[in-house]
């Protein structure tokens, strides 16, 4: 699943304008999921909402998708991304009371697995969705 660097321009791997779009599309997508639902679900009921969403807006997207994790050139496990959209972006959902520095290592390990460059961690369990989301660029 290692992926080039398409769609990233500059030295500090900043994302392009089509990543942006990007983003942007998929950020609005999960605002409207917590706007209908509110906070106080599991995970999964957000998962599932944000996948029912993405399909109304017809944004391309992988749910559970399994990643090979190596060690040294062996194989010795497989994780899973919450969702993998555009092809592009990970995100992983959370519904916690905050955000951990832990979940920001997780996204940062799903990006040098895959070769993905960005990722978002979006928490639904607050007031306001986008003081929940938290963009991570993997960089050199």
């Amino acid at each position: 699943m290692k992926r080039q660097h398409a769609g990233y321009a500059g030295k500090l791997d900043e994302p392009g304008e089509e990543i942006d779009r990007q983003v942007s599309e998929l950020l609005a997508a999960a605002v409207e999921v917590h706007r209908v639902l509110g906070p106080g679900f599991v995970e999964s009921v957000y998962e599932h909402a944000l996948c029912v969403e993405l399909e109304l807006r017809n944004l391309p997207y992988r749910r559970q998708v399994p990643i090979p994790v190596e060690y040294k050139g062996h194989r010795v496990g497989e994780s899973c991304l919450d969702l993998l959209v555009f092809d592009s972006i990970i995100v992983e959902l959370k519904a916690v009371e905050a955000l951990a520095p832990i979940h920001g290592v997780q996204v940062r390990s799903y990006l040098k697995a895959t070769g993905c460059l960005i990722g978002l961690l979006v928490n639904f369990n607050v007031p306001v969705l986008l003081r929940g989301v938290r963009r991570i660029i993997l960089t050199n």
